[in-house]
């Protein structure tokens, strides 16, 4: 594509990801902002999923952000409980190892018989606007760290807000309508920086006899617009293809994974893909070949959201031929059902 940088990040059983050069959209080039819009509609349309390069957030942040999340997590257990996610309005608080399982739209059953069945090997803290105080962020306190943590996280959450926004500025572009469009649905921030934290673990814990795949993360989608992944070198995220397999997203230095939600695929009229994905056993390595364990893992995701009160109806462009296939619903409202359901 002319003016664009693009590379494949993945490509594999129909499943094609591209890596793109956000930094020409963040230029003052016309021509190669344009072009480069169009790579990301593209990408969020045919694999709901795209590597950023050049994205406008250092390699120094993201390496500090990482260090204090492990920080946090090296805490004492009761530390961490008395920070706990108490509720799916307020969607802040640490969730420990087994207390949450992820699901897709198509399973039944109720959430205890769930996550009896593989329960995720995780724990999390999540991490929202910070200047509501009818839901309160959880945060540590009685130390420095805690004071230096929760200035870090909260300049990260602003960062990232400035990149989201972004992205949806450059799916407008790609989408014919003007730049802004989404600018009054994403200025609040109604975002949730999650820091989370696979332990290490026995690799026998992924040999079951019950014919289960022990998993790190359940197979899911997301629920909001986008998603804002940065991984370690680890690995272990895999998305599904158009022919139902897993596909591994490998870490690529210096990117940030980027996938659509389902709130975004139902606002495009499901023309904007919402691909479902999970975090399985790392990929192999040879420094690991004689150990018995697994090291932890480290990611973190900015889950990007309309801002709560705006209504979500079909965006202009998507339904004037096929109809509208959803109601209208408020994202807040949207965000409550699915997150009542997960937790």
């Amino acid at each position: 594509m002319a003016g664009t940088t693009i590379e494949q990040a993945v490509a594999q059983d129909d499943l094609v990801i591209p890596l793109i050069d956000f930094g020409l959209f963040l230029s003052n080039d016309p021509a190669a902002k344009k072009a480069t819009a169009n790579a990301v509609l593209e990408g969020f349309q045919n694999a709901g999923f795209i590597y950023l390069k050049n994205h406008g957030i250092s390699p120094a942040t993201v390496s500090t952000v990482f260090s204090h999340s492990a920080k946090f997590f090296a805490r004492p257990p009761n530390q961490k409980d008395a920070l706990a996610w108490y509720s799916a309005a307020a969607n802040r608080g640490y969730t420990a190892q087994g207390r949450e399982k992820l699901v897709v739209l198509e399973e039944t059953g109720t959430e205890e018989e769930l996550r009896k069945t593989v329960p995720d090997l995780k724990e999390s803290l999540e991490i929202g606007r910070d200047d509501q105080p009818e839901t309160p962020n959880m945060w540590p306190s009685g130390d420095d760290e805690a004071h230096v943590f929760k200035n870090t996280m909260m300049s990260f959450f602003e960062t990232c807000k400035g990149l989201h926004m972004q992205v949806m500025r450059a799916i407008a572009l790609g989408m014919g309508i003007e730049e802004s469009w989404f600018d009054g649905f994403t200025d609040a921030g109604d975002n949730t920086l999650r820091l989370l934290h696979y332990p290490g673990v026995s690799k026998k814990i992924f040999k079951r006899n019950d014919g289960q795949l022990q998993v790190r993360a359940g197979e899911h989608s997301d629920y909001g617009s986008i998603t804002l992944l940065f991984q370690d070198v680890r690995g272990g995220l895999q998305v599904r293809s158009p022919k139902g397999t897993f596909v591994d997203a490998t870490p690529i230095e210096g990117t940030i994974v980027v996938n659509a939600g389902d709130l975004l695929a139902r606002w495009s009229n499901d023309t904007i893909k919402s691909t479902k994905h999970r975090v399985v056993e790392p990929p192999p390595r040879a420094e690991d070949a004689d150990k018995e364990d697994y090291p932890p893992r480290y990611s973190i995701a900015y889950f990007c959201n309309p801002n709560y009160e705006r209504m979500i109806e079909a965006i202009p462009g998507t339904y004037e031929d096929a109809g509208r296939k959803y109601g209208d619903v408020t994202s807040g409202d949207y965000l409550i059902q699915r997150l009542t359901a997960t937790y």
